[in-house]
């Protein structure tokens, strides 16, 4: 037995030797170096086995195979330490299944080296270890022994192609993946709808979901798991409308939707807070026998929580069989995004109290969230403190940002700056950003310029950045620095970006910018937003043109203000829609203090609840109120 053999089966051996209860093919004698012999016609001798030499090869083979199946790594280290006694250590039959065992079993170490002593001439030996390392990592493994196996002239097949795709989409890895494909369409594997799937979540992963979709398009047999596969890669790149159109498409041809197909697509319409998709996805799987899942009841809970149902999501939540961690954070962050801190910091308490499911680092932030939106700043402490100190939980830069907005937010500007001060991690984007905003609400400029400073070092393309800072500058007057942040703006090529507004109506959505004129409806939504303003202004609504930061008159900035996207999109809702019905209007920035002012009015006006999902956060504006009590 050569030298090398001994080593990797060393610390085997001395259980082979010591007397296993490992039960072995009987009259088996145990062969020395001299005595080495390989019972199968793959192996390398020259001798053809025995009769009898070779029904203990097939009883070794068998037993290999059970120890594979049952994933029993003491039995199979016992068995290879007995290989090796034997000579059959290097059997490439044989030790193809123990490489493949050890894989199963996450002993890569010992799969690895056993893979670079014995011979190559077989791709499902490449295939066990590309596969093992495209689950487990380092994926950058798995790519270089698939060219490594190129390197020796094999072909790799349809089982090579799906796990060497996984590595590149876990490494994002677009060259290596297209350069795959390439293979995979000069070998004829591209309609295997195993690779098809494989090749489609590559090039999601990717972010080219055109790509993934040509794939798609090109399978001449498809089958659920292919369609899922496309659903995800939609759902993952923010095109909920195609993930759900998709589904339909899947559901009309006859498909059953699986367990991952309708989790997909809700989580999808949750992202995207498409209410009206969420409820016909969640009729589909009742429909098809998923009421009873707590999977679909927890992605229904996170889904109505995030468009605002959020007493929907609370009777779902009760009905959970077994709340797991994530069915408590989606119930305590979607209470919390939606302003309602009480209700999520006594849900927290049911969860610490009931001790099934400890808090992590999500549910913290669910928490220190829910203080934040709700201005509870002594409750954001005792989180902060609690995480640390009862829980062993150390602080992420979520929970800083968290903390900071809070105590920015209210007033708190030197703490909120000590406690950047103070973290265990370079601070983020998001925290600076936080105290920029904190810096705009109260109009502190020193601060808000040092703020600026480090986001500039860290996001010098954003635009944002030195909007805020200008905003600042023109609320204290200062027209000259403001004016010189946007010449600055002007001279990097950055562009403020544009504020739009959407509505779904009758499952269709319905986009606006600031003083749109291009819409069809447009006469009658200005008409809409004069006959309310009028009523308003009987109410005692008057308007606050500070929002406007340009050196313009205030008539001008009346004008401006009107004409604002979420105006715009709420007026097409009221018109479009019977009375009563609830408006939800999505917003990509902040909404203004004047149109903040102005929805309350107009909720108390018609008689409707209207939600705004802005870039921050959510607001419930109802019967002259909103669920943020003015605190955004």
């Amino acid at each position: 037995m050569h030298r090398s053999a001994i080593q990797i089966a060393r610390p085997l051996e001395r259980l082979a030797v010591s007397g296993s209860h490992l039960p072995l093919p009987s009259s088996t004698p145990l062969r020395g170096p001299t005595q080495s012999v390989s019972y199968h016609p793959l192996a390398t001798t020259s001798s053809p086995p025995s009769v009898s030499g070779a029904r203990h090869y097939d009883d070794y083979l068998n037993l290999l195979r059970s120890i594979v199946s049952r994933k029993a790594l003491e039995s199979g280290k016992q068995l290879h330490a007995r290989l090796v006694l034997s000579g059959l250590g290097h059997d490439t039959i044989l030790a193809t299944k123990l490489v493949n065992l050890y894989s199963v079993c996450d002993q890569l170490s010992y799969a690895h080296r056993l893979f670079d002593r014995i011979p190559k001439n077989n791709v499902f030996l490449w295939n066990v270890l590309i596969r093992a390392y495209a689950w487990n990592g380092p994926h950058e493994v798995a790519l270089s022994l698939y060219y490594q196996m190129l390197g020796c002239g094999l072909v790799p097949d349809n089982f090579t192609f799906p796990f060497v795709l996984k590595a590149c989409s876990a490494l994002s890895a677009l060259e290596s993946g297209r350069e795959i494909h390439d293979l995979v369409v000069r070998n004829r594997w591209e309609s295997d709808v195993f690779v098809g799937a494989a090749l489609i979540d590559m090039y999601a992963k990717c972010g080219c979901v055109d790509d993934a979709r040509g794939v798609f398009d090109r399978m001449p047999n498809r089958d659920v798991v292919l369609w899922n596969s496309m659903i995800a890669a939609y759902a993952q790149n923010g095109h909920p409308a195609e993930a759900l159109l998709l589904c339909r498409d899947m559901v009309a041809r006859g498909f059953v939707p699986t367990l991952a197909t309708l989790v997909t697509v809700i989580s999808a319409s949750a992202d995207s807070a498409a209410l009206p998709r969420g409820r016909e996805i969640h009729g589909l799987s009742w429909r098809h026998g998923f009421s009873a899942q707590d999977k679909v009841k927890t992605a229904l809970v996170d889904m109505y929580a995030k468009s605002g149902c959020v007493k929907v999501a609370r009777v779902l939540f009760e009905q959970l069989v077994e709340k797991r961690i994530v069915s408590w954070n989606s119930m305590i962050c979607g209470y919390g995004m939606h302003g309602h801190a009480e209700d999520a910091l006594a849900l927290f308490d049911q969860m610490r109290e009931e001790g099934q499911v400890p808090p992590d680092h999500i549910t913290f932030v669910g928490a220190l969230s829910a203080c934040n939106h709700g201005g509870l700043v002594e409750e954001g402490r005792s989180f902060f403190d609690s995480m640390v100190n009862n829980y062993g939980i150390p602080p992420r830069v979520q929970h800083y940002t968290c903390m900071i907005d809070l105590l920015g937010h209210s007033g708190r500007l030197d703490e909120a700056y000590n406690l950047i001060q103070e973290m265990t991690m370079e601070p983020d984007s998001g925290v600076w950003g936080a105290l920029l905003n904190a810096c705009k609400i109260h109009r502190n400029v020193e601060l808000g310029e040092l703020a600026l400073q480090k986001l500039i070092e860290l996001e010098p393309d954003d635009a944002g950045n030195y909007v805020l800072l200008s905003n600042i500058y023109a609320q204290a007057g200062k027209w000259e620095e403001a004016a010189q942040v946007r010449k600055l703006m002007t001279d990097r090529g950055l562009k403020k970006s544009i504020a739009c507004s959407w509505i779904e109506v009758k499952n269709q959505i319905h986009a606006f910018l600031v003083g749109d004129l291009s819409h069809p409806s447009s006469e009658e939504i200005y008409a809409e937003l004069e006959r309310l303003e009028g009523l308003m202004a009987e109410a005692g609504y008057v308007p606050d043109t500070m929002p406007v930061f340009h050196d313009v008159g205030d008539d001008e900035k009346r004008n401006m203000v009107r004409s604002h996207s979420e105006r715009l999109a709420i007026a097409f809702g009221l018109i479009s829609t019977p009375p009563g019905t609830r408006l939800m209007v999505t917003k990509n920035l902040r909404v203004c203090e004047d149109c903040h002012a102005a929805i309350k009015f107009i909720s108390k006006i018609v008689g409707r609840e209207i939600i705004i999902r802005d870039v921050n956060r959510y607001h419930h504006f109802k019967d002259g109120e909103c669920s943020c009590r003015d605190y955004w």
